[in-house]
C-alpha cells in the first residue's frame, strides 16, 4: 500500500463504512433506538375530547365479557420481572403496562383501552389438548404444539432474548422437552427474529430439526426494508411508540399486541418450503395441511389446519382488529381483494376445527363463532375495497373517500374488526393508492409546491405568523384539532424557533392522540408532540442487533441499497470501477461501475481495468454494513486487502451518503 497515497486520501476515508450503513438496512419494524423519553408535561384533556370519549363509550358495549373470557381462557401462569440482554439492558418488562387496569382514563380512547386490557393478558395459555400459546412476551405469540418427541414451535417472536425467556417459562410449566420442529408462518420480523433464542443454529443442524416456511420466505424476510430501512425505521419509532413513556398519557398498547421487544434479531433458514397452494406435511408425528396466502398481510405467508387436533392456525391473516392494508411505517400497499379471498378460502379449510388460534391476540372457540369471526374479517376488507373502488369510479379522490367511508352497523358493532391497528380511513387511502397511485388527477396537484415553500406562502397569505397563530388558537379552543394542526404545521415549518407555536401544535397532537382508537395513530400523534418538545432521537437504528439475520441476506441486496445511497451531485462527472471480491466465498466477485451518477453492479470476475480492488470476508463486509468497522479497520484489517488506487476507493466510499435515521418529521 502506498503510504503517501494513503495520507493524501485521508479526508476521503473519514468513516466511509458508516456511510454505507445509511444506504442499507433495516427491518423497519425494529426501531427502538434513542432513549425512551421521560413523561412530558401534558396540557390536559379538553372538554371536547372528554365528550368524544364519552360518545365512544356509549356507542358500543365495550365491556365485551365474551372477549375477556376468551382472552383469559386456558391461563396457566404469568411471568414476572424483566428480560435483559447480555449487556444488562432491559429488553422487556412484564410490569411495564401494569397501569392498564380498570376504567379508561380520559387520555385514552375507551375502545382502545379495551384492546389494551385484552392484550394485557400476559402468560402461558392452554389452547386445547396438545396446543399452548405464550402471549405478552413480545408483539406476537409463540404457539407450542406437542409432537411425539418435543415441541413444534410456531413463530419465534422478534428478539432472541424474549424468545429464550418465553421458552424457558414454557418448559418450567410444561416440561423440558426439546424443540422438534419450527414453523415460520410469514416473513415479518416479529415472527422469526427470535429464532436463535428458541434453537441455536448448531443444534438445528446437528439434530436436523425441520424448519418449515412459505415459499419466498428467506428472500422476503432478509430483504424487507433493506432499501429504505433508515426511513422505515425512523417512522416505525412513531408507529410503535418506542420513545413514549409507558403511561396513560403515552404508550398503552400497539393494537396488535403490547409493544415490540428491541433485542438481537436472527433467523434460521428453512429446511422445507411450502411451494404450492396446499401442501401436507407430518412434523414430529403431527399432520399439518398448509395453505399459502402470499401477497396478503405479508408477501410470504401461510395458514394451516391440524385435522387431528381439530384446530386451525390463521397466522396473521386474521386477528382481533382491523389490520393494515398500508402500514404507517411505510411499505408496499397490500391487496385487499386478495386478502378477502384468502379469508373466504379459509372457511373451506377448517377441517372441522373447534378452535382457531392466530399469531397475535387470543383464540376463537366454537364452530359458529369461528365462522362468524372469519366472515366478519373477510367482509371488512371486501367492504373497504369495494366501496373505495365505487368512490374512485364516481370521481372521488383518496381523501374524500376516506373521509366519508363508514362501516355498516353489523361490522362496526363487531369489535374484533375495529381499527385498533389499521383504520378504515387509511386503509381506504391504501386501496386508492393500490389502483390509482399518488396522483388524484387534479392539475394543480401535478407539480405542486414543496412543503416548506407552500407553508411560507400560506403564512404570508394568512397575514403573518401572529395571525396564523391566533387562528390556530381559535381552532384549538373550539376543539377543531385537525384544522389547528394543519395551520400549526405550516407555522412551525416557517418559524421553527417559535416555541409557542410548537407547544400549541404539540397540545393539538395530544388531543388527537387521546381520541384515537388506533394505537398506531395515537403513537404517531403523541410521538409528534414529544419531538416538538424534546427534539428527534439522539441516534437512529442500531443495525448491529441484526447481525445474525444479515449474514443470510444476499450481497446483491446490500449493493442495490448502496447504489441508492449515491450522492448524485458529488458523483456528477465521475467514472469509477471498483472490484469487490469475497475471499471466503470463491466465485463471489462483483464489479461496481459508477457513471452518470448511477452505480451498477454485476456478479463477475474482477475487472482488469478497475480503479481499485477490495478483497474482504463476508463477516467483515457485514461489519461495514452495520457500522462496527470503520476506515481504520478497513485499511488495516487482516480480513481485507486493497489493490490499485486507495485514493479512488476512498473517493468511491465518500460518495455514499450516510442515513442516520434521525431526520426531523414534525419540523423542517
Amino acid at each position: 500500500m502506498n503510504k503517501n497515497e494513503l495520507a493524501s486520501s485521508r479526508a476521503l476515508w473519514i468513516r466511509p463504512c458508516q456511510a454505507l450503513v445509511g444506504a442499507t438496512i433495516l427491518v423497519g419494524l425494529l426501531a427502538g433506538c434513542g432513549r425512551q423519553a421521560a413523561p412530558s408535561a401534558s396540557s390536559g384533556v379538553t372538554s371536547q375530547v372528554q365528550e368524544a370519549q364519552q360518545a365512544t363509550a356509549r356507542a358500543a358495549d365495550l365491556s365485551d365479557p365474551a372477549a375477556f373470557a376468551d382472552a383469559r381462557r386456558g391461563f396457566i401462569a404469568a411471568p414476572k420481572g424483566q428480560v435483559k440482554n447480555a449487556a444488562g439492558e432491559v429488553i422487556w418488562d412484564y410490569e411495564a403496562f401494569a397501569f392498564v387496569q380498570g376504567a379508561a382514563p380520559a387520555t385514552v380512547n375507551p375502545s382502545l383501552w379495551r384492546q389494551a386490557l385484552l392484550n394485557n393478558q400476559i402468560g402461558l395459555y392452554k389452547v386445547r389438548n396438545g396446543i399452548w400459546q405464550l402471549r405478552g412476551f413480545d408483539l406476537a405469540n409463540i404457539t407450542l404444539i406437542e409432537g411425539k418427541s418435543g415441541w413444534i414451535v410456531v413463530d419465534t417472536l422478534t428478539s432472541r432474548e424474549t424468545a429464550a425467556a418465553a421458552m424457558a417459562f414454557a418448559r418450567q410449566h410444561l416440561g423440558n422437552k426439546p424443540v422438534s420442529a419450527i414453523v415460520f408462518t410469514h416473513s415479518h420480523a416479529d415472527h422469526f427474529g427470535g429464532a436463535l433464542g428458541v434453537l441455536s443454529a448448531e443444534e438445528a443442524k446437528a439434530r436436523a430439526v425441520p424448519i418449515v416456511a412459505p415459499a419466498g420466505f428467506m428472500e422476503e424476510a432478509t430483504s424487507e426494508n433493506v432499501m429504505v430501512g433508515a426511513a422505515m425505521g425512523r417512522r416505525s419509532m412513531y408507529m410503535y411508540g418506542s420513545r413514549l413513556p409507558r403511561s396513560a398519557t403515552g404508550l398503552v398498547d400497539d393494537g396488535l399486541g403490547k409493544a415490540v421487544a428491541y433485542g438481537q434479531v436472527g433467523i434460521l433458514p428453512p429446511t422445507q418450503l411450502v411451494e404450492g397452494e396446499q401442501q401436507e406435511l407430518a412434523l414430529d408425528g403431527v399432520r399439518f395441511i398448509f395453505y399459502n396466502v402470499p401477497g396478503s398481510e405479508a408477501p410470504s405467508e401461510f395458514t394451516f389446519a391440524l385435522p387431528e387436533l381439530q384446530a386451525y392456525g390463521g397466522a396473521e391473516l386474521m386477528s382481533h382488529t382491523l389490520h393494515n392494508l398500508y402500514t404507517l411505517r411505510g411499505a408496499k400497499v397490500r391487496d385487499a381483494l386478495k386478502w378477502a379471498a384468502y379469508l373466504d378460502g379459509s372457511l373451506k379449510q377448517l377441517q372441522g376445527a373447534e378452535v382457531v388460534f392466530n399469531q397475535h391476540h387470543w383464540p376463537v372457540w366454537g364452530e359458529a363463532n369461528i365462522r362468524d369471526f372469519i366472515a366478519k374479517q373477510r367482509d371488512v376488507y371486501k367492504f373497504i375495497h369495494d366501496q373505495t373502488v365505487r368512490g374512485i369510479n364516481a370521481g372521488l379522490n383518496g381523501a374524500e373517500i376516506a373521509e366519508n367511508m363508514r362501516l355498516p352497523k353489523a361490522l362496526q358493532d363487531h369489535l374484533h374488526v375495529r381499527g385498533y391497528y389499521g383504520t378504515v380511513r387509511h386503509n381506504a387511502r391504501a386501496v386508492y393508492q393500490f389502483y390509482m397511485g399518488w396522483f388524484d388527477a387534479h392539475p394543480a396537484n401535478l407539480d405542486g409546491l414543496p412543503p416548506l415553500e407552500l407553508a411560507q406562502r400560506y403564512i404570508k397569505l394568512a397575514g403573518g405568523p401572529d395571525k396564523a397563530m391566533s387562528a390556530a388558537q381559535q381552532a384549538f379552543d373550539a376543539g377543531d384539532f385537525r384544522w389547528a394542526t394543519e395551520l400549526l404545521k405550516q407555522l412551525v415549518y416557517t418559524q421553527p424557533k417559535d416555541k409557542a407555536a410548537s407547544e400549541l401544535l404539540a397540545r393539538s397532537f395530544e388531543q388527537l392522540g387521546y381520541m384515537a382508537e388506533s394505537a398506531p395513530w395515537r403513537n404517531f400523534y403523541l410521538t409528534g408532540a414529544l419531538e416538538l418538545r424534546q427534539g428527534p432521537p439522539d441516534k437512529g437504528i442500531t443495525s448491529a442487533m441484526l447481525i445474525d439475520m444479515l449474514q443470510h441476506t444476499p450481497i446483491e441486496r446490500f449493493l442495490e441499497a448502496m447504489a441508492a445511497g449515491i450522492n448524485a451531485e458529488k458523483a456528477d462527472g465521475l467514472q469509477l470501477k471498483i472490484n469487490l471480491v469475497f475471499s471466503d466465498s470463491p466465485g463471489d466477485s462483483y464489479v461496481l461501475q459508477l457513471s452518470n451518477s448511477v452505480l451498477h453492479h454485476k456478479k463477475a470476475p474482477a475487472a482488469t481495468d478497475a480503479n481499485a480492488t477490495l478483497t474482504l470476508t463476508k463477516p467483515f463486509f457485514l461489519r461495514m454494513m452495520t457500522g462496527s468497522a470503520g476506515a481504520k479497520d478497513l485499511l488495516l484489517s487482516d480480513q481485507t486487502k486493497i489493490e490499485g488506487s486507495t485514493l479512488d476507493l476512498g473517493r468511491f466510499f465518500s460518495l455514499i451518503d450516510k442515513a442516520a435515521g434521525t431526520f426531523p418529521i414534525v419540523t423542517r
